[in-house]
């Protein structure tokens, strides 16, 4: 459960205010002003007439009631009550930095609540908003501290994300009730990776439709953003290494680099995915004798022959292009449903690559070897860019002489692969995993197969970082090994759906996602009053 300080012997109530997502300026001074709280609403108590500023001192003759528990998404996981009038933007009032590496940070929540962002000053006036670096080493850097009091209100964390999610809990305040109530929240997530993943390779989505999701995953306190751009349906990037292999429809990279400062602004980290040796039929089109062929002669679709030199030195070529693009820390190589390793016997099927498996690995290597070879290679070529790779969990193998690097995080996704491993293998392992169970959190186009369109109630309900596979939560020891989790969007039938739909479709599911990685443990509100919530604030 939250966390929820006692304040003069009584148990802080629930406000019933909270989150509001609203188009917002990125800049500074340009946002419309703030919404004002309606009767009653106000943590000043009744006699606060509704969207009037406070006081410039409390009166010592005024009572105020006990403030109440701010209501936002994700819900704040502690708030110690306090007495007193709260805190309201004014266009008067000023936020203001105590280090210049705010600056960023300070300007955008001045757009939003209608500001004058100020800069690095020292002196006090009431009303301000002070965004403070603590640089506190050994604190989480994503926590926080927000404190409403005296008509003032600080924002304080051990580092800039801690901060930017200190100002997204204030939007989310003003904008639910129109004021910020007395107290303290000290607030910190759970899980350390929040994503969503977009399949923008079946599906060309426009770069202002991405931009519009950096700026809702931002609000919601998501770090992460996967762009899943290669596939057998298309290529989307432009590329100066490789230009025969992109599709028509495709970011420039002028839009891609616009897209990544956008995230950076808001903490968040785009992970690039080049999905490989599985999932190439965009590369293939351009270079057919790299495409992968069975015993028979039979080409097989999308699959690259691993064996051959020149798959690996076009997949390397693209991942060292891309990488001056991609700064963040983290990079997907895919490595997932290679058809040589859907079948029953992959060495009979493929002795092309079974006899690659054995020249390179020694008399009893198999087809598994060789692949798990290919990843390993592919890890080395990002991390020599300084990126951690992530593979799908069907990229790993049980019982193979050659092992995936131990770094490889694993996205896990699915169990039913041939062969499939239960999650604990992975972590028993010792390998960290992301969360991205197909059960719950798979957002397909069209719904082919068993795939029906996750809704936020079953993920509220019923998941948590933990479960992984199914609906079974792998054991309590294995948390810390869990790094979070991801949303994910695939386009198999990209047609299905439009933009909007899918940006109307995936709301409600993104919104608990966020709650349960933020805090995992069973929430406050009820499923009817967590969706009330962000239908009445949205």
């Amino acid at each position: 459960m939250p966390v929820v300080a006692v304040a003069a012997g009584a148990l802080v109530a629930a406000s019933g205010v909270g989150l509001g997502l609203w188009a917002s300026s990125d800049g500074d001074g340009t946002a419309a002003g703030p919404t004002t709280a309606t009767a009653g609403e106000s943590p000043g108590g009744p006699d606060e007439a509704a969207g009037t500023a406070p006081e410039a001192s409390p009166s010592p003759s005024r009572s105020y009631p006990l403030s109440r528990m701010p209501r936002t998404i994700p819900a704040v996981r502690e708030h110690t009550a306090e007495r007193g009038p709260g805190w309201r933007p004014a266009r008067t009032h000023r936020v203001v930095v105590s280090d210049g590496a705010l600056a960023d940070e300070g300007r955008l929540i001045a757009g939003e609540l209608g500001l004058t962002y100020a800069g690095e000053r020292d002196d006090e006036r009431h009303g301000d908003l002070r965004l403070v670096l603590n640089r506190d080493a050994g604190a989480n850097p994503e926590s926080y501290t927000m404190t409403v009091r005296g008509g003032r209100v600080t924002v304080s964390g051990p580092g800039e994300a801690g901060v930017f999610y200190g100002t997204r809990t204030l939007k989310q305040e003003i904008r639910g009730a129109g004021a910020a109530p007395e107290g303290v929240v000290r607030d910190e997530p759970a899980k350390q990776r929040r994503g969503l993943m977009l399949d923008i390779a079946r599906k060309h989505f426009t770069a202002g439709w991405i931009e519009d999701r950096i700026r809702e995953l931002g609000d919601l306190k998501f770090n992460e953003l996967g762009l899943h751009f290669s596939d057998d349906q298309g290529f989307r990037i432009e590329s100066d290494t490789h230009p025969e292999i992109v599709s028509e429809d495709r970011l420039t990279k002028a839009q891609v680099k616009k897209i990544v400062d956008l995230a950076a602004s808001r903490h968040i980290t785009v992970v690039p995915e080049i999905d490989s040796p599985g999932h190439l039929g965009a590369v293939i089109a351009a270079h057919p004798d790299l495409q992968l062929r069975d015993a028979n002669g039979r080409a097989v679709r999308g699959a690259v022959d691993i064996s051959e030199a020149g798959a690996a030195e076009i997949v390397d070529d693209l991942l060292d292009e891309y990488a001056g693009l991609f700064p963040g820390g983290r990079w997907h190589l895919g490595g997932d449903e290679y058809q040589a390793l859907v079948v029953s016997d992959p060495e009979a099927s493929f002795p092309g690559l079974a006899a690659a498996a054995r020249e390179r690995y020694g008399p009893g290597a198999t087809v598994e070897d060789l692949a798990t070879g290919w990843l390993n290679d592919r890890a080395a070529t990002v991390r020599a860019h300084g990126r951690t790779p992530r593979a799908w969990n069907d990229g790993f193998f049980r019982g193979t002489s050659v092992r995936g690097a131990k770094d490889i995080e694993v996205a896990y996704w699915t169990g039913k692969e041939i062969g499939a491993r239960q999650p604990a293998e992975y972590l028993d392992e010792g390998r960290r995993v992301v969360n991205y169970n197909d059960e719950f959190l798979y957002y397909v186009l069209g719904e082919p197969l068993t795939f029906v369109y996750p809704t936020g109630r079953r993920i509220y309900e019923q998941w948590t970082p933990r479960v992984l596979r199914g609906t079974t939560a792998v054991p309590s020891r294995y948390d810390d090994r869990i790094l979070g989790g991801s949303f994910a969007v695939w386009c198999d039938l990209a047609g299905s759906q439009t933009e909007d739909q899918v940006a109307a479709g995936i709301r409600l599911p993104l919104r608990a996602t966020v709650q349960k990685l933020w805090d995992p443990e069973r929430p406050e509100l009820s499923w009817a009053e967590f969706r009330a919530l962000a239908d009445r604030l949205d």
